[in-house]
């Protein structure tokens, strides 16, 4: 399998509508969804020629191992006033368990940051409640948290703290603003009398003195090699004619995009490192510690966890109905491993609601009920069964869960490393 890595670079606003609401403001998205970046290269290989069964087309975006768009993600990371940079990390979802001082939220600008930074706590919440005690969790200021959400990466930052390097964490997003237009009567080529409209649309540089071009991040997953470098060849020859989004005949939507083909390493080792360190955290140290407080709580040390966190949001069907919780049925049937003995113990869980529009076909998509991405589910197997499941949560982690993946749903994180940032040391 080759990996196409999309460094997305905008010339004009974006008008990545989410979808239409009651009034005559169209919304924007915070991101580019797998879908628009699917749309946008597959029309421009039809504009060549019209697609053939068997096809390389077909073998893109038809038939049932269909290369994976992943959503691309904003690069742009503030690091402080009107100073914005293209992030060298790898752009990362925040889960649902992530926690920040409600008074003065956001992660550590500094080894001595005053500020309470951000931390995780799916793990202390499930040792509080097995062992029956109550968790409201605060910052070490005592102060109230809640939920930080939204994109993030991290590097290693050797400037701030020479004497040792210092892994510093910043959040990504961009600045959005609003065109107002109006409508043009066709046959006197005029305005047109009570046709005024909006557009929510992303800004295309981010910050005001200091201006820095919006980038935005993406993947695309091929299994067959010699397709993946034809595609990632045709992308690089068109890399400045495509424009994604909305009201692209209005100036909307130009943007730059570079490649680079990498080859996709077998994540199993990964995967097994992160369930390894995730269960050491939870069973061998934050276990023992809720443990001085209460007794009584049936051991865990025959058991396995692993969290599953959604990089990108989920369509999920549960007995041919649309569900937002990733249940123990659903996950053993994705894994083909139907017999295991898996739980569900905890899930932090929300949903809405994602439409879209087909190009192909002129019409609106089917209005989807969508599982959120940052959903987090903590699960636990039998000890015995681990080596069962490391391979296939692995091929979870690569392919995607649920429904129309190809589109960049349903793109997961198994063990999360931030479930292991304790509310003790935050970043």
């Amino acid at each position: 399998m080759k990996r196409i890595d999309l460094t997305i670079t905008a010339q004009a606003p974006l008008a990545i509508g989410q979808r239409k609401p009651g009034g005559s403001v169209s919304e924007a998205m915070d991101y580019i969804p797998g879908s628009v970046i699917r749309g946008a290269i597959a029309g421009k290989l039809l504009q060549h020629g019209t697609p053939e069964t068997g096809d390389d087309f077909h073998r893109l975006f038809i038939e049932e191992e269909a290369a994976i768009f992943q959503n691309a993600y904003p690069a742009i990371a503030k690091l402080g006033e009107d100073n914005y940079t293209v992030s060298p990390g790898e752009i990362r979802v925040l889960p649902a368990t992530a926690l920040s001082s409600k008074t003065d939220s956001g992660f550590k600008k500094s080894p001595n940051d005053g500020r309470s930074g951000v931390f995780d706590s799916l793990i202390d919440s499930y040792c509080a409640r097995e062992h029956g005690l109550f968790y409201e969790p605060n910052d070490l200021k005592g102060d109230r948290v809640e939920p930080f959400g939204g994109f993030y990466s991290y590097y290693e930052d050797d400037e701030t703290q020479r004497d040792k390097p210092w892994t510093r964490y910043v959040s990504h997003s961009v600045s959005k603003r609003l065109l107002t237009r109006v409508g043009i009567n066709r046959r006197r080529a005029t305005a047109q009398d009570e046709i005024l409209y909006s557009l929510e649309v992303l800004n295309e540089t981010q910050g005001k003195a200091k201006r820095q071009s919006t980038v935005y991040r993406s993947s695309i997953l091929v299994n067959d090699d010699n397709l993946a470098e034809e595609l990632c060849a045709f992308i690089g020859q068109e890399r400045d004619r495509f424009r994604l989004g909305g009201a692209a005949s209005r100036g909307l939507g130009k943007v730059e995009v570079s490649v680079k083909l990498e080859d996709v390493a077998d994540s199993t080792t990964n995967v097994e490192r992160r369930i390894y360190q995730f269960n050491h955290r939870l069973k061998d140290d934050r276990w023992q510690q809720w443990s001085q407080f209460a007794s009584g709580a049936s051991s865990i040390a025959d058991k396995t966890f692993f969290s599953i966190s959604l990089e990108s949001d989920a369509i999920l069907t549960e007995n041919w109905r649309r569900t937002f919780v990733l249940s123990a049925e659903i996950l053993s049937r994705l894994a083909e491993l139907p017999e295991s003995k898996v739980t569900l113990e905890m899930a932090y869980s929300s949903y809405d609601y994602r439409s879209g529009w087909n190009a192909a076909w002129g019409l609106p998509k089917d209005v989807e009920l969508i599982t959120k991405m940052g959903s987090v589910f903590l699960f636990n197997i039998p000890e015995v069964e681990q080596d069962n499941w490391i391979k296939k949560l692995a091929n979870l982690e690569s392919q995607g869960v649920g429904d129309r993946t190809s589109e960049g749903f349903g793109q997961i994180k198994v063990c999360d490393e931030f479930h292991r940032i304790m509310r003790e040391e935050p970043v």
